[in-house]
């Protein structure tokens, strides 16, 4: 197929962009009704006029490289992908608590420290369609780095990538320390664009359902958008599974809102060391509750 290019320069704020009644276009299926925690501060200069648009390319990045002791595998057996990890990034991450002398303070005084947890996790190794779509959570899947996946929004109910600043492979922790992406990290990107067969599928990792995530491109090397996406920003087409080519549902990562996954096409896991749920985490400045009492935060 052929992509729908964006304007990277333009691309479209999501804050608020989600519906609770089943799953629309263009915004998150949420199963969050009430989004009143914290996150940036302040609008930050990549935002265009008005606010409804932001400048990818100038958004500022949380400084430093702190190398952590990351651990994670992945393997399937029998009915089920088993992953276990320490939550520890595999590349060097930004300096958190952020820094008062780092650019990005000036708009996201992120509080938080990264921190290691066990991460056990069972997901469908098959995943099947359900009958009908079902809403997000805080956590909508886990990345092939071992890091979690967070939905699209921030504490707040805005669209967390376009507000909050993150590091230079697009993560941050939240209150409890736990390291996670919003949207599809460039240090996984990097990985996926190795100049060969531009026509291509890259996996980048796992949503709590089962079903992958891809990153896909076009004959001309252009990533997919959600204009080409389902309402659960996904497609049908084949892909390699678990070393095969294989059609099948997949969810596919693009530059614009909502990023990732909007809602679940298969049923998602219920339970998982390490990972939210249930309600999303709180995050930021402002903690409401205990770990997975409240909107998707940091």
């Amino acid at each position: 197929m052929t992509a729908t290019p964006v304007d990277v320069h333009a691309l479209p704020v999501g804050t608020d962009k989600y519906v609770t009644d089943g799953p629309k276009k263009g915004y998150v299926y949420s199963c969050i009704t009430n989004f009143n925690g914290g996150g940036a501060d302040v609008m930050g200069p990549w935002f265009n006029s008005g606010g409804t648009t932001y400048d990818l390319t100038k958004k500022v990045a949380v400084e430093g490289k702190v190398k952590w002791d990351s651990s994670f595998s992945e393997k399937v057996s029998g009915s089920k992908r088993i992953l276990k990890g320490n939550g520890l990034p595999p590349d060097p991450s930004g300096v958190f608590p952020v820094q008062s002398d780092d650019p990005a303070y000036q708009y996201d005084r992120n509080p938080n420290t990264i921190s290691s947890y066990t991460l056990a996790a069972s997901l469908p190794a098959d995943p099947t369609q359900a009958s009908k779509p079902s809403c997000v959570g805080g956590t909508i899947g886990v990345a092939k780095t071992g890091i979690p996946i967070f939905s699209a929004f921030d504490a707040g109910g805005r669209d967390a990538v376009a507000w909050e600043t993150q590091d230079r492979c697009d993560a941050h922790p939240e209150m409890t320390g736990q390291y996670h992406y919003h949207s599809l990290s460039a240090c996984i990107a990097a990985q996926t664009d190795t100049g060969g067969d531009p026509n291509s599928s890259e996996l980048i990792g796992w949503a709590l359902d089962g079903f992958g995530i891809y990153v896909e491109r076009d004959s001309s090397g252009t990533m997919l958008s959600s204009a080409d996406l389902d309402a659960c920003h996904g497609r049908t087409s084949t892909v390699e599974w678990d070393g095969q080519q294989v059609e099948m549902y997949h969810y596919v990562a693009t530059l614009d809102f909502p990023y990732l996954v909007a809602c679940y096409r298969g049923t998602a896991i219920t339970q998982a060391e390490g990972l939210r749920l249930g309600p999303p985490d709180t995050g930021g400045t402002q903690p409401t509750g205990p770990p997975g009492g409240g909107p998707p935060g940091q």
